[in-house]
């Protein structure tokens, strides 16, 4: 599994990690189908796999050249480096775009999974009763998830830190989108919002020398929610990691039939015509930190094509879908 790499691989694996923590952060968007996509959805599910009692005994035995090999983990490094860093970064543009211009961005998002259902499906070939079985469930599994009632919020320590192992679901299942979990949790404002922004807040005070900051209760209770949600995405990362490294290779096409079936129900999520739905208080709308009104779920509807605007949703749906086209010849012309 561990290989050399040089300076433009460690860049553009850099790079790839960005565009799956964007996708994560985002609701509807699985950062898991980027790896898939991007093909490097493999080596990341094994290179969980490989953080286990062998990996910590290397570590601890001071055999550190032995766990880099072993575990992959200037790989896993460079991929989570910018999945990390595009919290502050890449996910920053895209919430300002989906604020300012959601219709288009979900238009562009819908594309461009239409794109990767073609780009994953066109080599698969082995359509067998079994794994058509497989994409059904799949997709329905998917399609039903879009279609669920989102929870109220919750922030015992406990459910925060099942919060991150169900969440961090995005990131190593194509076509489960975590953000949208998080949403149906209930929890998507508190864990991916409000607690970012304000440990954010609390370095950028540390960093300035201000240690008051953390005799703050409020910034404290945050912190701990922080702490227990990546926690419970840590844990969850390794434990479902190894689950899928099994089924992926005693089950390879049928994994792969059903994950193509969840990326095609994933397409119920980011539909683009469909109204927010925001969270009430006896008919007040209930607020975040920053005083923007949070999001309960989306109301979804036919739009009517004698609007202009229309159409050009429609523009913005294929130019995703040109866009995953364009990425796949790129890489075939690449190969040669």
């Amino acid at each position: 599994m561990y290989k050399q790499r040089k300076l433009s691989e460690k860049i553009n694996l850099f790079l790839k990690g960005l565009v799956m923590g964007g996708a994560n952060k985002i609701p509807g968007v699985s950062g898991g189908m980027v790896a898939f996509v991007m093909g490097f959805y493999e080596e990341l599910i094994f290179a969980f796999q490989r953080i286990n009692g062998k990996a910590f005994k290397l570590l601890f035995n001071g055999r550190f050249k032995s766990f880099v090999q072993y575990t992959n983990i200037q790989f896993l490094v460079l991929v989570m480096l910018g999945s990390v860093f595009s919290y502050f970064s890449v996910s920053l543009i895209l919430d300002y775009f989906i604020k300012n211009y959601e219709l288009y961005v979900w238009a562009w998002f819908f594309g461009m999974i239409i794109g990767s259902i073609y780009y994953i499906s066109k080599d698969f070939g082995d359509w067998r009763a079994k794994n058509i079985l497989a994409l059904i469930v799949g997709a329905s599994i998917g399609i039903a998830i879009s279609f669920m009632t989102p929870a109220k919020e919750n922030d015992n320590l406990w459910f925060v830190f099942a919060c991150g192992i169900i969440g961090v679901s995005g990131m190593t299942l194509p076509g489960l989108s975590g953000s949208f979990i998080l949403i149906l949790f209930g929890n998507y404002v508190l864990l991916l919002v409000d607690s970012v922004n304000v440990l954010g807040n609390v370095i950028s005070q540390l960093f300035s020398g201000n240690f008051d900051v953390l005799k703050d209760p409020i910034k404290i209770r945050y912190l701990k929610i922080i702490g227990s949600f990546t926690a419970g995405s840590a844990f969850g990362l390794v434990s479902i990691s190894h689950v899928l490294g099994y089924v992926l290779k005693r089950w390879h096409q049928i994994v792969t039939a059903l994950i193509i079936g969840f990326i095609t129900g994933s397409l119920g999520i980011v539909w683009p015509w469909k109204k927010t739905v925001f969270k009430t208080d006896n008919g007040d709308f209930l607020l975040d930190q920053e005083g923007n009104k949070i999001v309960e779920n989306y109301q979804r509807y036919i739009p009517d094509f004698e609007k202009q605007e229309t159409w050009l949703v429609i523009g913005f749906i294929l130019v995703g879908i040109l866009l995953v086209l364009a990425i796949d010849y790129y890489g075939k012309r690449r190969k040669k």
